[in-house]
Formats: structure tokens, C-alpha cells, sequence
């Protein structure tokens, strides 16, 4: 509990010196540095092996950006980024999920993206309106929720909610779900490339947060980190407070909870509490990956999730 209350004090200090100036852009005070950055994002956005397009959603809290493939009549699976990461990291993921299934990649509004919030700072409540107004939007059923770390975080808050449309969810090393961080030292490598962005900050982020840093494409490298040096991204880690035992019996729809071996958010006592409180869930360690297990063994990831989906 101290080093995570360390930690929201690191973050809140320094979102806080980041920019004090409020403008229509939140997250980009800069319109050359935002330009700079939606132009890496762009060629990220390159890497995706499937035909897609991109849509804009006005929603009562800003514009959501809405990456969008495979088939009409597939069900909706909803994908979360990580923080900063922005829809653009699902590259080595998206062309097996969208095979048979409808993808929905939305990048949070708050943090480096697409996505314009209208507010400085939105709560859950706001933040599962935003999102609940897209899934109306489109009309969306039967709805499978996919979230990385932070997104694995909201879309169990989403899943816990009554009433909803949600399907399956699936969690990739979801942050502050089951429990605290396992390596504080090395999540706080993130905050130092913030801090310091520089080519040596960058680099000891990537081993931190990877098992396979060197073979992560460079388009993506370089878009997070002029995320990370422009952005003054508000991932709201305050409001991101552990599920409850009430909250995790409420999930009733099967669940899928995997880390990696590497991963330094979480490890496996998660899973214990996982067990004991959700009646459906699956959970698995994967070998060799680090907190980026979607894109550090993405093909175990592919088979795992799209598997997962399949099942009645």
C-alpha cells in the first residue's frame, strides 16, 4: 500500500507540473507537438495487416476515436489500451481477433490519442457514460470487453456495472484489479521517461516493461514516447481503487485473466483471488513476456484470446 501511494504521489506531481495552461485539448496543449504525435500515430497505425476504418463519436464527454475491422455480422469485442499506448498497440494482435469478430479499438480521451475529452478530468461514473454512449452508438449486443493493464482495469469496471451488455471480458495483466505492484521500481521507469524523455529513458522503459524489447517495432516505440514527452495525459490512477469481494462475485460472465511470467504490475497471487471470487474465470501465466504480453508473445496471446471468444 506505501509504494502505491508513493507512486499516485509521483504521478499526481507530475501530471500536475506538466502544464498548467487549460486549453481545448487537454492532453496536447501544443499543436505542433500534437501534430508531431498524430502523425507517429499514423504510421503506427501501418502495422495493422487488416482493412480498417477510423470514426468519430460525440459523446456527452468529448469525441471518441474508434478504430474499427473485420466482419459486420461478427460480435463486438471492445479493445482497452494501456496507458499512453493508445489503440494503436492492438498491431500484433488485431488481424486474428477480427477474423471472425467485430473490433472496436477506442482510444481513452484523457491520454495520448485520438479521443478529445471536453473536461479536464472525468470520473468512472463519467468515464463508463462515455464509453456506454459508443456501445449505443453502434448499436452494440452481447459485447466481449479486451483490456491492458489500465484498460483491463476499466473494463472491469464497466463488467461490475448493472445492467450491461457485456459477454465475455478478458484481462491482460489488468492494473490495480486483484491487487498492488509487483515491481515498483521498474513501473516507475515510466515516470522517469516522462521526467527525462531521452533515448537512454526510453530504452530502460522498454526493458522494464518488456521481455522481448528489441523486437518491438520502432513506429511504436517512437509514438509512445512523444506520448510520453508531449502528452499531459489524466489516466485517473486515483479513482482506480481494487475491485471489491461484492464487485468480483457480480461477474457472472466468464472471464480470462493472463500476466506474463516477466510481468512487473502483477503476479500470480492474483489468480487467488481471481478463483475465490469470480464463478467463471480462466487464468493463465504466460512464458517470456513482461507487462506488454499482448505484444511480447503476441501469437500465444492470438490463440488464447480469439479460443476464448470462441466458446460457447
Amino acid at each position: 500500500m506505501r509504494n502505491l501511494l508513493l507512486l499516485l504521489t509521483l504521478i499526481i506531481l507530475l501530471t500536475g507540473c506538466s502544464s498548467s495552461k487549460i486549453t481545448l485539448d487537454y492532453v496536447f496543449p501544443s499543436k505542433k507537438e500534437k501534430s508531431q504525435y498524430i502523425d507517429s500515430y499514423n504510421l503506427t497505425l501501418k502495422l495493422w495487416d487488416v482493412p480498417f476504418e477510423e470514426i468519430d463519436v460525440l459523446t456527452s464527454y468529448g469525441l471518441a476515436h474508434v478504430i474499427i475491422c473485420g466482419p459486420k455480422t461478427g460480435e463486438p469485442v471492445i479493445l482497452f489500451h494501456g496507458t499512453d499506448a493508445s489503440s494503436t498497440m492492438w498491431f500484433p494482435n488485431v488481424k486474428e481477433f477480427s477474423k471472425e469478430h467485430r473490433v472496436y479499438a477506442i482510444d481513452f480521451p484523457l491520454e495520448a490519442g485520438k479521443s478529445v475529452a471536453n473536461r479536464i478530468k472525468l470520473t468512472n461514473k463519467e468515464t463508463g457514460i462515455f464509453y456506454n454512449e459508443i456501445f449505443d452508438h453502434f448499436q452494440m449486443e452481447n459485447i466481449n470487453l479486451v483490456g491492458v493493464s489500465r484498460g483491463g482495469w476499466m473494463a472491469t469496471y464497466l463488467a461490475v456495472q448493472p445492467d450491461n451488455k457485456i459477454k465475455k471480458l478478458i484481462l491482460l495483466s489488468p492494473a490495480q484489479t486483484f491487487g498492488g505492484i509487483q515491481n515498483l521500481g521498474k513501473v516507475l521507469s515510466g515516470l522517469v521517461l516522462k521526467l527525462y524523455p531521452s533515448e537512454k529513458s526510453l530504452t530502460k522503459f522498454f526493458k522494464s516493461f518488456s521481455s522481448e524489447p528489441d523486437k518491438i517495432d520502432s513506429l511504436f516505440k517512437n509514438q509512445l514516447f512523444l506520448a510520453y514527452k508531449y502528452g499531459n495525459s489524466k489516466p485517473r490512477l486515483l479513482d482506480m481503487t481494487r475491485f471489491s469481494e461484492k464487485n468480483l462475485r457480480s461477474l457472472k460472465i466468464p472471464v480470462m485473466v493472463l500476466i506474463g511470467d516477466q510481468d512487473i504490475v502483477n503476479d500470480e497471487k492474483i489468480f487467488v483471488k481471481a478463483h475465490k471470487f469470480i464463478p467463471n474465470v480462466e487464468t493463465a501465466v504466460i512464458k517470456d513476456a513482461g507487462h506488454f504480453l499482448s505484444i511480447d508473445q503476441s501469437e500465444i496471446i492470438n490463440i488464447k484470446v480469439v479460443e476464448f471468444l470462441n466458446k460457447n
